[in-house]
Parts: structure tokens; C-alpha cells; sequence
């Protein structure tokens, strides 16, 4: 009974101390939502500094008037999926050559790509802006694509998955007539999918966080990300920061993947434990 007691009691600390965690972390959140809320001329250093006199929901209407949000939604969903759509095929067939595929120099060429990995996106910064003048791309949507249409990581992860696909299954998807994309689609896929999804979480919340590169290569509204549209509400005051604007747009840029993770934390979870990415 004794050593009962003592297990219920660590596992009572153990939830205790993960819901304690958890609120932690949330309270940057739960800040941004209250400072929305609170009335634009109430500072926060005077009153009640959550809730102010009142709720109210002006901050986000004086948001929605600072720029066009439909057109930076609009930009911002074909720059995340169209990367991720060319992503895909990319690393897949790459991954596939890396993993199962012989060749001169394949572990040269391999080490170079993982050399990239180690290279800060800053870097590229200036020949990747001459590539594109170069190419007439300036303030375009392929502006924003082209940089990100290979990724270094998403190869290394999906040739580890392929990896660990029995050859066995790849001989005998060959003797029953499967060429290599046969074989592809039909053997290395399927229980690929996990690290698929993985790399796809990965992937759309690093691009639709982007903000440098693309201030940098667009000029008009209809092709600048919620990021850079977002960069706009820190100029419209010339008295101060206004704090309860700025989180409400800030709420408004995540609020899109706030609410994608909510409907999808389970599937979110499953995939990287089945992937083994931490």
C-alpha cells in the first residue's frame, strides 16, 4: 500500500509540475490576448494592466484599417504551400537517390548538402537577391519560392526514413514489374508518411513566420506575407508604441497556426514521434 501511496503521489507532482509548465509558457499568450483587449488610451501603467476599465476589441479594429490583410493572407498561403508542395518533390526524389540509388560522388554530394545546414540563412542573403534581379523575379510571388524550393533538412530526414525500409520489399516490388518511381510511390512512400508530415509542420511554420527575405524581395501588397504586413502596425503612431495594436496584429498573424495546431495537435504529436524528430 506504502509503495502505492508513493507512486500516486509522484505522478500527482509529475502532473502538477507539467500543468505549471504548461501556464508558464502560456503566459506570453495570455498577455498578448489581454493587452488586445484592453482600451487604446488606457496606458498600461495605470489601471488594472490586463483587463484596463473594459474590454474591448478597437485595438483590432484599428488594426484591420492599417493595411490590407485579405491580400497578405492570400500571399502568405501561396508562399507557405507552394514551397511546400515543390519541397516535397524535391526532397522525396533526392532522398530516394541518396538512400537506395549508386552513383560517383554520392557521399560527396551528400556531405556538401549537409553542409548547408550549417550555413545561417543570413548569409545567402545577398547572392540570392542578385539571383533573383538577375532572373527579372523581383516582387513576384517565385521571388519568395525559389530560395526555399530544396531543403538540406527535409533530405536528411527522408533519406533516414527510407533507409529503414526493408529491401526485401523493394525486390520484390522489382520482380513484379515496378520501375523506380514504381517502386517510389508504392514501397517507400507509404510508411514514409509520418516523416513527411513532420518536415511539413517544420516547413510551414518556418515560411509563414519568414519576414527578411521577403521585405526584402517584394514591394506590393498583394505579394508581402502577413509578417511584413504586420510591420506596417509599428508605424502607425508617432507617440509611442502602442502595445494593445501591435499584439492584436500579432494575433493576428498566428492566429491561422494557433488554430491549425488545435484541430491537429494529436496528428501533430503522432508524427514526430513516429519520424524520431526532436
Amino acid at each position: 500500500m506504502r509503495i502505492r501511496a508513493i507512486k500516486r503521489l509522484r505522478s500527482a507532482l509529475g502532473t502538477l509540475l507539467l500543468i505549471g509548465m504548461a501556464i508558464f509558457w502560456l503566459i506570453p499568450l495570455i498577455w498578448s490576448v489581454l493587452i488586445a483587449l484592453r482600451p487604446e488610451n488606457e496606458p498600461i501603467v495605470t489601471g488594472n494592466i490586463f483587463f484596463g476599465s473594459r474590454l474591448t476589441l478597437e485595438n483590432f479594429q484599428n488594426v484591420a484599417r492599417v493595411t490590407n490583410w485579405g491580400e497578405h493572407f492570400y500571399a502568405t498561403l501561396r508562399f507557405v504551400f507552394g514551397v511546400l508542395v515543390v519541397q516535397i518533390v524535391t526532397i522525396t526524389l533526392a532522398a530516394y537517390a541518396f538512400a537506395r540509388m549508386r552513383f560517383f560522388g554520392k557521399q560527396l554530394l551528400f556531405g556538401a548538402i549537409l553542409i548547408q545546414l550549417m550555413i545561417p540563412a543570413a548569409v545567402l542573403i545577398v547572392p540570392n537577391f542578385a539571383t533573383i534581379r538577375t532572373l527579372g523575379l523581383y516582387d513576384t510571388i517565385w521571388a519568395l519560392m525559389l530560395p526555399y524550393m530544396g531543403s538540406a533538412f527535409g533530405t536528411f530526414l527522408m533519406r533516414q526514413a527510407f533507409k529503414q525500409v526493408p529491401l526485401e520489399l523493394e525486390d520484390a516490388a522489382r520482380i513484379d514489374g515496378c520501375g523506380w518511381f514504381g517502386v517510389l510511390w508504392h514501397v517507400y512512400l507509404p510508411p514514409s508518411i509520418p516523416s513527411l508530415v513532420a518536415f511539413g509542420l517544420v516547413s510551414v511554420t518556418t515560411r509563414w513566420n519568414e519576414f527578411l527575405w521577403p521585405m526584402i524581395v517584394t514591394q506590393s501588397s498583394e505579394n508581402r506575407p502577413l509578417t511584413v504586413g504586420l510591420s506596417r502596425v509599428l508605424r502607425t503612431s508617432e507617440v509611442g508604441a502602442l502595445y494593445g495594436q501591435i499584439t492584436a496584429g500579432v494575433l493576428v498573424v498566428i492566429f491561422p497556426l494557433m488554430l491549425l495546431f488545435l484541430f491537429f495537435q494529436r496528428q501533430f504529436i503522432n508524427s514526430f514521434v513516429r519520424s524520431g524528430l526532436k
